[in-house]
């Protein structure tokens, strides 16, 4: 009996002292969704870069201008003499709308009202297009920028106004620029 007991506690022992296992997943994923996703981004992006670049002809008396950002954009009002862009840290003021590429307004530049933003430090909830933009601009221009969704509201769109996936224009004035000390 002693001799049972002694070989029980030692099995005891061994199995305890078992080092703990990983679970493995249930479900292994092979990056499929990712690679779909990639792709259907991808033609969207074509197929709205088809359409600005058919508005872009159908506009030729205004002088478009592309950016690497993956925008549009012309100016309606433009200072030839100022040097002055907003750069890392400055607070810019300015209004803005948002149209669909056809010109009708979905917000008005009077329901946005007038804005402030700190360049590249503020966590505003501007779309990623007009960040981008402002920097290309200088104080008392106007420019109208022709942004692809995903530099819009992207697949979020406007709740009740906007669907996912639009491109949209916008219409900025930048009324002024404040350097930061850092500048």
């Amino acid at each position: 009996m002693r001799n049972l007991f002694f070989l029980c506690a030692f099995l005891l022992l061994a199995v305890a002292c078992k080092s703990p296992e990983a679970r493995r997943p249930v479900q292994r994923s092979s990056g499929s969704f990712i690679k779909e996703s990639a792709e259907r981004n991808k033609k969207l992006y074509k197929k709205e870069e088809a359409i600005i670049n058919k508005i872009i002809a159908q506009n030729s008396d205004k002088d478009f201008e592309s950016n690497p950002n993956g925008f549009w954009y012309f100016y309606n009002v433009k200072d030839t003499l100022s040097t002055v862009m907003p750069k890392y840290g400055d607070v810019v003021t300015f209004t803005y709308d948002v149209k669909n590429l056809e010109g009708t307004t979905i917000v008005s530049e009077k329901e946005i009202g007038l804005q402030q933003y700190q360049v590249d430090q503020s966590n505003q909830e501007l779309i990623s297009g007009i960040r981008e933009g402002l920097k290309v601009m200088k104080e008392g221009e106007t420019v109208t920028f022709l942004f692809p969704s995903y530099k819009a509201f992207g697949y979020y769109g406007i709740e009740e106004k906007l669907g996912a996936n639009v491109p949209i224009q916008s219409t900025i004035t930048l009324r002024s620029i404040e350097s930061s000390e850092e500048n």
